[in-house]
């Protein structure tokens, strides 16, 4: 298996949730489930990176390894460089990112996108992505869609409807064409630790903040993203207060906690 290296970002002040990943589901914080998940991936290194003194107390009380990050970082993946440096990791390093507020992660998609990057030299990242198979889901803004070449690598990632069926949408169909393969793309991403140190000296991109996507950033510098096609459905990652509230209870039905 792929060695690798998994970093949590874990952020206090949530706009739509503040104090996320200490809100208990299940019996136990968020970030502590988020945690166990990525402990059960097999990876080399877990680390919780947080720039919050409360989340960096409870994270420890777990037994959690935990750099502590300047609160100024426009951006997770700016958070993930800063503890590559702080914790000195060698440039070849795979470092997956997962999401604080992905609790029903399963942890065989962190070894895949490790296992992914590895086997693509010539990628800067790796990610994931499912097929859509729902009109609504397609046209949804809050699902990022990715639209990838012959090789398996990412062309766009935007929030419209990508690639754009001309002849179905145009007729007003509610049905997703048969012949088209749309694919939604899953938050999570494994990278060479020597791409986080040139992240930061990276200028955004022009249409970056109008998708709201920094991965565009990468895009548009040239480096290469590698997509495969997740080998596990994901669970529903927390969100809002109906999210918490739902995720817990898929916790406790699948008797998750065992911690």
């Amino acid at each position: 298996m792929t060695g690798f290296k998994v970093v949590i970002p874990a952020r206090y002040g949530s706009s739509r949730l503040p104090g996320k990943p200490l809100r208990v589901l299940a019996g136990a914080p968020m970030v502590e489930h988020v945690y166990r998940r990525a402990c059960e991936s097999g990876a080399d290194r877990v680390v919780i990176a947080t720039d919050d003194a409360r989340i960096e107390t409870v994270a420890r009380g777990f037994g959690a390894e935990v750099v502590l990050t300047s609160a100024a970082h426009p951006s997770g993946t700016d958070r993930l460089a800063e503890v590559v440096d702080t914790l000195g990791w060698e440039d070849a390093a795979i470092v997956v990112n997962l999401q604080g507020d992905e609790p029903l992660m399963p942890p065989a998609l962190l070894q895949q996108v490790a296992g992914n990057l590895a086997a693509h030299p010539d990628a800067a990242i790796a990610t994931l992505a499912t097929p859509i198979t729902e009109a609504a889901e397609l046209f949804d803004p809050n699902v990022v869609k990715v639209v990838c070449d012959a090789q398996g690598y990412a062309m766009y990632f935007s929030r419209a409807p990508i690639p754009w069926a001309r002849d179905s949408f145009a007729a007003g169909r509610d049905e997703l064409p048969g012949d088209i393969a749309f694919r939604r793309h899953l938050g999570m991403y494994a990278y060479r630790a020597s791409f986080l140190r040139s992240y930061r000296e990276l200028t955004p991109a022009p249409h970056e903040s109008s998708e709201m996507l920094e991965q565009l950033r990468a895009l548009w510098h040239g480096a290469k993203i590698h997509v495969a096609d997740a080998v596990a459905q994901p669970g529903p990652g927390v969100d809002v207060e109906a999210d918490a509230e739902r995720v817990s209870a898929l916790l406790q039905k699948i008797n998750t906690v065992t911690y």
